[in-house]
């Protein structure tokens, strides 16, 4: 726990007294606390897993430069209005934005955004609404940002080639038990295979160009003030090159099923269109004119496409034995892969790509 590391304190918050360490439960990847000081200032410190991802000090300094990058596009708003409406990382003693501790584990710190919350699930278009307002204008904001200054905190993260390799050698590597149990799923990936290329040949010849994107836009990080307006872009470790469609396929895949993604009763999992149409409207907004014509075009498609890739990779890791994903039982990754093939159905039923 946070409140034995005395040294990890001291890296970030030099000479305050801290009055409460208190765990934040969001996310499934890094350990987050709330670190309270008896001057009332506020900071989330956190521990980023290393074993997800092999390079923290790069991913920690993606993350700062481009919150950096974020409150210069803000000229017009003071500094306590910007830290309200941006992250803002906390330094250490050394003068870096990370911490290394004696066993090895990294970690950072910034300032608290209070009088904000957060949702899982959407049922409000309103809320739909606000968020794509809100994903809309970091990329926008971030239009000019250089990402050649940026690594891949996950490698090959969207890559369709990528996760289709995956596939195969998993494929070959399966129980026939596995095999035939998945079949049916198995066979609407080969369907859908060179549709879903579409988007990463797009890239690979340059008439799609890479940018920041923010690669994990589920709702869950978007922050939202208390009267339920956007405020602010959170949880940026996955911030690296990327394309449009990743940040608008993603938060489309989360905001828009009808139910949870490994709810096993698919008769519940349907395309919820009126969140779909209520965050498109307010994506587009505030995107503005950082996008072109033809990467409008293909949005859809990229809600489509992100919907598979997680179909996907749950129908791979259920064919590896479920090595990657936490699951509860042994089917959870296929009940995973299944709920988003119906999802994709009922996308495709609903909106034109």
């Amino acid at each position: 726990m946070l409140e034995k590391r005395k040294e990890v304190l001291a890296a970030f918050l030099p000479e305050m007294e801290i009055k409460e360490v208190k765990e934040l439960i969001s996310g499934h990847i890094n350990d987050t606390y709330l670190v309270k000081t008896n001057k009332g200032s506020q900071y989330v410190v956190q521990k980023i897993n290393k074993d997800v991802f092999k390079d923290v000090p790069g991913l920690i300094r993606n993350k700062v430069l481009v919150s950096q990058y974020l409150h210069l596009q803000m000229p017009e708003m003071n500094e306590k209005e910007r830290q309200r409406r941006i992250l803002t990382f906390v330094p250490a003693v050394s003068g870096v934005y990370h911490f290394e501790d004696d066993q090895g584990e990294f970690w950072n710190a910034m300032i608290y955004i209070d009088q904000s919350q957060t949702f899982d699930i959407v049922h409000d278009p309103t809320i739909a609404y606000e968020g794509g307002k809100l994903f809309g204008e970091f990329l926008n904001l971030t239009e000019g940002f250089d990402t050649s200054k940026l690594i891949e905190s996950i490698p090959r993260f969207h890559d369709m080639s990528f996760r289709f390799t995956q596939f195969e050698a998993a494929l070959k590597g399966a129980s026939a038990d596995r095999l035939e149990k998945s079949a049916s799923e198995i066979k609407k990936a080969w369907m859908l295979k060179d549709e879903m290329h579409i988007l990463q040949d797009l890239k690979e010849q340059g008439k799609i160009r890479l940018r920041v994107t923010h690669n994990d836009t589920k709702i869950s990080n978007a922050l939202f003030d208390l009267q339920g307006r956007g405020l602010c872009v959170i949880d940026t470790d996955t911030v690296m090159p990327g394309i449009v469609h990743y940040d608008f396929g993603d938060a489309i895949r989360t905001i828009c099923n009808s139910a949870a993604e490994d709810e096993r009763d698919l008769e519940r999992v349907f395309f919820k269109k009126d969140l779909y149409e209520a965050y498109s409207l307010g994506f587009l907004e505030t995107v503005g004119t950082s996008i072109t014509d033809l990467e409008k075009k293909y949005l859809p498609l990229g809600a489509k496409t992100m919907t598979f890739i997680m179909a996907l990779r749950f129908l791979t890791d259920y064919l590896n034995g479920n090595i990657y994903y936490k699951t509860k039982y042994p089917e959870h990754n296929l009940d995973r892969s299944k709920n988003q093939f119906k999802l994709i159905q009922s996308f495709s039923e609903k909106i034109s790509v």
